[in-house]
């Protein structure tokens, strides 16, 4: 199988070409989709080093639209069997991605999400997105019977067909509860993995805020009643 990584940035010029060399350094059959959201920090002229290797394609926006946006964009670029979702900084390790790639050898497993409340948690997470977080678990699983520990991880993998089929319209933060309830509603199972954290705080770049908190509510509850 061929995995496509796509890589949403925006102002990660410490962190791009680290989180890049990881993903290139996976023992898979890859391509590394990584899409800069209008950054201004330098990680665009750091990402021109990559513009000859032929595992990595590279789109510029000159605008910030959003983690959504990016990730809707990296799709059209995406051709492998396989896609899945790396952030452009450091709380994840990408070494956990072989062990949600290998899920994908069972035939009747379409989605892997990565849990980081199943792993291992290298530092405390704020009380805030930890309480976030626990809500829009809950919320998962009381409205869609997703039956998952971690709606709001970054780590998502999806079969190519299945996430092409999934109508999506998040521009921001709301990817995860927009795909989370599509896929549910479409009765696919998320079938999840234990994977590692060390969470960054607002100094260190972190960018969701609590606006993007309460988007992934109402997203969870708005698409439980609408038809699409």
């Amino acid at each position: 199988m061929k995995v496509s990584f796509i890589v949403p940035v925006y102002n990660e010029v410490c962190h791009v070409v680290e989180v890049v060399n990881r993903l290139k350094a996976l023992p898979l059959r890859k391509e590394i989709v990584v899409v800069d959201d209008g950054s201004h920090d330098g990680t665009t002229e750091l990402l021109k080093q990559f513009k000859n290797d032929p595992e990595i394609v590279i789109h510029l926006s000159q605008l910030n639209f959003g983690k959504g946006t990016a990730i809707r964009v990296g799709l059209k670029y995406a051709t492998g069997d396989i896609i899945a979702i790396q952030d452009g900084d450091l709380e994840y390790d990408a070494r956990d991605y072989l062990r949600i790639v290998e899920m994908f050898s069972d035939p009747k497993i379409s989605v892997v999400y990565g849990s980081r409340f199943a792993g291992k948690i290298h530092a405390p997470m704020m009380w805030r997105y930890w309480f976030g977080n626990m809500l829009l678990r809950f919320l998962a699983n009381l409205l869609f019977r997703a039956n998952i520990t971690d709606e709001a991880t970054a780590y998502k993998a999806f079969r190519r067909e299945v996430i092409n089929s999934i109508p999506l319209s998040c521009k921001r933060f709301e990817f995860c509860p927009e795909v989370t309830a599509k896929l549910r509603k479409r009765g696919y199972v998320i079938h999840e993995v234990p994977i590692s954290y060390d969470p960054r705080g607002l100094a260190e770049g972190k960018k969701i805020r609590a606006k993007d908190g309460w988007i992934a509510i109402w997203t969870l509850v708005r698409l439980r009643f609408v038809s699409n």
